[in-house]
């Protein structure tokens, strides 16, 4: 098996190398250069309907709405965390030249005007609650960013790395909101615009705050990552699962983010001094069962949403497996699980040509070869389980 996962890794580089690791997002509608020239543009509700139409539609309305293949910094920092767990593996130079590339890319695509290192995606973004132009820095790209710089400065052993990622928690503590703030809970924001509370984004910033201090010795920056997981941990449903997010419109629970969670959730334990510990090994055992019952069949298949089979979904088998390594300390079955998905993706998923699909519907498979939701998940997630 792990052959043909090396192989299909390999041949997925390969494919997205050729394409110089540019293509197109579900979210990236608003690149329009068509919806662009109508007035509909300046309409929320034009906004969001047109994101959902293009991201929903069975065929690929891009071309004919002439948005254009680009860069993605989460998929830029995804790929490099995906070559630094092969150069971890493989200790060529080769490798390591192909991760500090990515890497200089990545710092490339930094946003400048904050107070720290920070990214966002390259497209006009209509969320339910807020309108973010191209160029707003998200927590989100931010911290898988971050989470890049810190592998590479482990890997390298270069500390210029790791002063740029310690930037960035200048950028979470000082331009993110604090939607909550009390002294035993705290929720960062996802943008310096917005007041929105989403469970997996401020967790994903408590985690760049935990990883950051325990490399440079900052328990300070642990303390805010208590606080930020302890809301999280509050917010936990009696079954286990968590919402997107505190809103009422934010009430569903979905496989990546729910998987984004536990990531975030387990590297805090790990790495910061937890007071209530028990509280928060608790809700990482409920989290990780509630999880791991309701959202993948037996043979691998991941579902996107708990109460639903289709979609299967490409984003959530890849985030699942880089999930459930991370989790192997919490059951002895994580590995292998991780495993069934990987060679589900690879019989149900994979194109010939190397890369891979969207998502299975019932009636039909959207083959849309989505660069940073599709590609750059699964690199990542195939390069870590080879690794393990």
């Amino acid at each position: 098996m792990h052959n043909s996962i090396d192989q299909a890794l390999s041949d997925l580089f390969e494919w997205c190398r050729a394409h110089d690791f540019a293509g197109e997002d579900p979210f990236d509608a608003l690149n329009s250069r068509i919806f662009q020239a109508t007035p509909f543009a300046k309409s929320e509700t034009s906004r969001l309907v047109w994101t959902q139409l293009v991201k929903r539609s069975p065929l690929n309305l891009r071309g004919l709405a002439l948005v254009p293949a680009q860069k993605n910094a989460k998929g830029i920092a995804l790929f490099a965390l995906a070559a630094l767990a092969n150069y971890r593996r493989l200790k060529t130079a080769e490798v390591e030249s192909e991760a500090r590339d990515l890497i200089d890319e990545l710092l490339d695509l930094q946003i400048s005007g904050y107070s720290g290192a920070a990214w966002g995606y390259n497209f006009d973004w209509q969320s339910r609650h807020f309108f973010a132009p191209r160029g707003t820095p998200m927590i989100v790209p931010t911290a898988i960013a971050a989470r890049a710089l810190l592998q590479a400065a482990d890997a390298f052993q270069d500390q210029s790395y790791l002063q740029v990622a310690r930037t960035s928690c200048e950028f979470i503590l000082r331009d993110l909101k604090r939607t909550v703030d009390t002294e035993d809970e705290l929720c960062f924001s996802y943008s310096p615009i917005d007041q929105t509370c989403v469970f997996n984004a401020s967790l994903l910033a408590a985690e760049t705050l935990a990883a950051v201090g325990a490399m440079t010795g900052e328990p300070e920056l642990c303390d805010f990552a208590v606080r930020a997981a302890r809301y999280v941990v509050k917010s936990q449903r009696d079954d286990g699962a968590w919402t997107y997010g505190a809103a009422a419109n934010q009430a569903w629970v979905d496989n990546f983010h729910t998987a984004y969670v536990l990531q975030s959730l387990s590297l805090i334990t790990k790495t910061c001094a937890v007071a209530d510990e028990r509280m928060f090994a608790d809700a990482l055992q409920r989290g990780y069962k509630f999880w791991r019952e309701r959202f993948f069949l037996a043979d691998g298949w991941p579902k996107y949403y708990d109460d639903a089979l289709y979609p299967a979904d490409t984003h959530s088998g890849a985030a699942a497996i880089v999930t459930l390594l991370e989790l192997r300390y919490l059951d002895q079955g994580a590995q292998l699980l991780a495993e069934k998905i990987a060679v589900w993706l690879l019989n149900n998923m994979r194109d010939r040509r190397g890369f891979f699909y969207y998502q299975r519907r019932r009636f039909y498979t959207l083959k849309t070869p989505f660069m940073r939701w599709s590609q750059a998940w699964t690199a990542y997630a195939l390069a870590r389980l080879l690794e393990k």
